[in-house]
């Protein structure tokens, strides 16, 4: 477990690296100095320059950062000095070295699905689909409602259902259909559930509810029946990118959505809960555990939820600094350097907050 933990911290960190190695790349494309490219944050362990960049690895290990003197701020010389010379420089390459870290997480993205496809990832079947399929199909779980049988006993999100039993009878799992006619017959009986988890097999004793809330079933359980297929290089980076596409899509949609439903008064639709660190990280190891196609596809997910959140037009995110530059485009001159640092701190303050609100309430519910 502690392993997973480790795995999980490094790969977010990792995807903050690439996000801040796309700005990297792109501003010494543009042949805009760049005085750090720095591996966490400082106090500085290590560092060395090359090219006129300082390459650093730092004591605090929470991403990286690219020094741009006129972008990030820097010593009162060298940014004036870079400052008139960036000066110069059109606003669409601005905008392309800002758009640079976004776009770095819809490239990993589709890698990272890529290879899911490439070496084999699970797809959901009917329980009509018969084979030839690389594995037998499965029945796995993808929700558990709140308070259900199903969370008392600990059935999470990915564990799969291989067998069903009560007294002298068991049956195999391998469709759909067949967890819910026997779910069905033994209401308000004990059975016991064979679940897979990752490498690990172990049961469960839980009794079904007669009268489930409405849109539950009597274990409280979404389910659906998976089987393993994989792709050809080409076909695999095809299906890559039409996952990327669509996921971006689906995040869009829920994020308008939740917003919508914020403005009216609404609060948060049913299902959707804020986030932070420590959830996700929690999120992260369990992909860990189940195994690498859905640790890839998770940290995918991740880093495509990354990308549409940072071109939201918020101070303090990339999507700010876009804002930023239009309104500099649309009058002609640079926002005031002042105002824009002082939104941008004030929005950065309200966002932290945010975080430290959000990261209490996940170690409320993880522990």
């Amino acid at each position: 477990m502690v392993l997973n933990i480790i795995i999980a911290f490094f790969s977010i960190i990792a995807l903050l690296i690439i996000h801040e190695f796309g700005h990297f790349i792109m501003a010494k494309r543009f042949g805009i100095e760049v005085k750090e490219f720095g591996l966490g944050f400082p106090p500085r362990l290590f560092g060395k320059k090359i090219g006129g960049t300082i390459y650093s690895l730092n004591l605090l290990p929470f991403g990286a950062f690219v020094k741009i003197p006129s972008i990030e701020g820097g010593d009162e010389k060298n940014n004036k000095e870079n400052y008139q010379k960036l000066e110069n420089i059109p606003v669409w390459q601005r905008a392309l070295i800002i758009l640079a870290g976004v776009v770095s997480f819809w490239i990993l993205g589709i890698i990272l699905l890529s290879i899911v496809f490439s070496i084999g990832t699970f797809q959901s079947i009917s329980d009509e689909e018969t084979g030839p399929f690389v594995n037998p199909p499965k029945v796995q779980i993808v929700a558990v409602s709140p308070g259900s049988p199903a969370e008392e006993v600990g059935i999470k999100i990915g564990d799969t259902i291989r067998e069903l039993r009560i007294a002298d009878y068991g049956l195999e799992i391998d469709k759909m259909k067949g967890v819910q006619e026997f779910t069905e017959k033994y209401k308000g009986e004990e059975i016991v559930l064979t679940i897979e988890r990752g490498k690990d097999v172990f049961e469960v004793l839980l009794i079904p509810r007669i009268l489930p809330p409405e849109g539950e079933g009597a274990m409280g359980v979404a389910l659906v029946r998976i089987t393993e297929k994989s792709y050809p290089f080409f076909q695999a980076l095809i299906k890559g990118v039409e996952t990327t596409i669509n996921l971006t899509q689906v995040i869009v949609v829920g994020l308008v959505e939740v917003l919508l439903s914020l403005i009216q008064g609404k609060g948060l639709p049913p299902g959707v809960q804020f986030m932070g660190p420590i959830g996700i990280g929690s999120l992260v190891a369990q992909a860990v555990q189940i195994g690498v196609s859905y640790f890839l596809n998770f940290i995918a997910i991740i880093s495509i939820y990354l990308a549409v959140f940072n071109l939201l037009p918020i101070p303090a995110s990339d999507g700010g600094r876009l804002l930023f530059l239009g309104i500099e485009k649309i009058k002609g001159s640079p926002v005031n350097q002042k105002i824009e640092e002082n939104i941008t701190v004030g929005f950065s303050v309200l966002l932290i907050t945010l975080m430290i609100w959000v990261t209490i309430k996940d170690i409320v519910r993880l522990f």
